[in-house]
């Protein structure tokens, strides 16, 4: 009490929290374009399984880390407001699973940092640090882990799926139902930068995005899994706005939950966000659902559930970086 007034009286600058944003993909990159407006120290931190589209391409071509989730949540991060932004998420024509060589389908944000890769003779955090400042970034992106790494799912019915793309995607039979995530190699070491990262971040937050192929490639990485069981930042988990087609088809609020306990070995989460506006209509060519929310299977959750509407009307199976944003702030401000 008396260092807030005394902080207040004397006009002190008000240190910045730290925020880990684990995951990947479109959802993290969403949240940290709200976040960036806020008093906060950002850093993303991504999977690096990634083995499809454009972006696995260039990790077979040229044996680097799969750029593309670098590349997107940097981008969300960029202040730059001119057409160098654009130019960073500028795709070629042509096809995403084409030859591993083509020029066609690739993003020219992932062939940039291709090329500061090489410049930097395979440095990361070097090539990461230049990226940033080309494009102004309000935080760091890091990679989960540094050495090659895949990831496999066993389903239902013990069937085995390999690669992050068949995950993705549903290329596989009979029981298209997700049991469990693994990583291969299993004990794969987490960026030593990343796990700085996350020992000295106030608040975590995690997801939303594709549960098997973007989030819990993140959350089991072991030293990532061991240092979230025993930090003593504020954990907040953000469940999808809708199912797609695979991984996590017909799951409700509470199935996220429980398959994070099981794979997390508990529940560590001390706040839920779950969005309750199910107006807009999803595109029906999308062949998305809504999460539905099975208030009695998320009794035991009452008390760290943050209901609230964070849909972006516009797209609606995303969230709304700005509402998702200010709920953060409320919450941790």
């Amino acid at each position: 009490m008396f260092k807030t007034f005394l902080r207040h009286y004397l006009e002190l600058p008000q240190k910045d929290a730290r925020i880990a944003c684990l995951g990947g993909g479109v959802g993290t990159a969403q949240i940290l374009k709200g976040l960036r407006d806020y008093p906060f120290d950002l850093t993303a931190v991504v999977s690096m399984a990634d083995d499809g589209g454009s972006a696995g391409r260039l990790r077979r071509a040229f044996a680097i880390l799969p750029p593309g989730d670098l590349v997107n949540c940097l981008a969300a991060l960029s202040d730059e407001e001119s057409i160098l932004k654009q130019l960073l998420l500028y795709r070629f024509s042509g096809k995403r699973y084409g030859k591993d060589t083509d020029l066609s389908g690739q993003k020219l944000g992932n062939l940039i940092f291709v090329a500061l890769t090489d410049i930097y003779k395979g440095d990361t955090n070097k090539s990461l640090e230049e990226f940033s400042r080309i494009i102004s970034s309000k935080g760091r992106v890091l990679p989960a882990t540094l050495g090659d790494v895949n990831i496999w799912a066993t389903t239902k019915n013990g069937k085995k799926v390999y690669g992050e793309t068949n995950i993705d995607l549903g290329r596989y039979n009979n029981g298209k139902i997700l049991e469990k995530l693994y990583l291969n190699p299993p004990k794969i070491k987490a960026y030593k930068p990343t796990i700085e990262i996350i020992n000295q971040s106030q608040i975590i937050v995690v997801g939303p995005g594709d549960l098997f192929s973007t989030v819990l490639p993140v959350l089991i990485v072991p030293q990532i899994k061991r240092l979230l069981k025993k930090s003593k930042a504020q954990k907040i988990f953000v469940i999808n706005i809708a199912n797609k087609p695979f991984e996590t088809a017909g799951y409700k609020a509470s199935d996220y939950l429980k398959k994070l306990k099981e794979h997390l070995e508990g529940d560590l989460f001390d706040t839920i966000l779950v969005n309750t506006n199910q107006n807009p209509k999803i595109p029906t060519k999308l062949n998305y659902k809504y999460v539905s929310l099975d208030e009695n299977n998320l009794a035991k959750y009452q008390n760290k559930i943050i209901r609230g509407d964070f849909i972006d009307t516009h797209f609606p199976i995303y969230h709304d970086s700005k509402k998702v944003a200010k709920a953060i702030y409320n919450l941790v401000s």
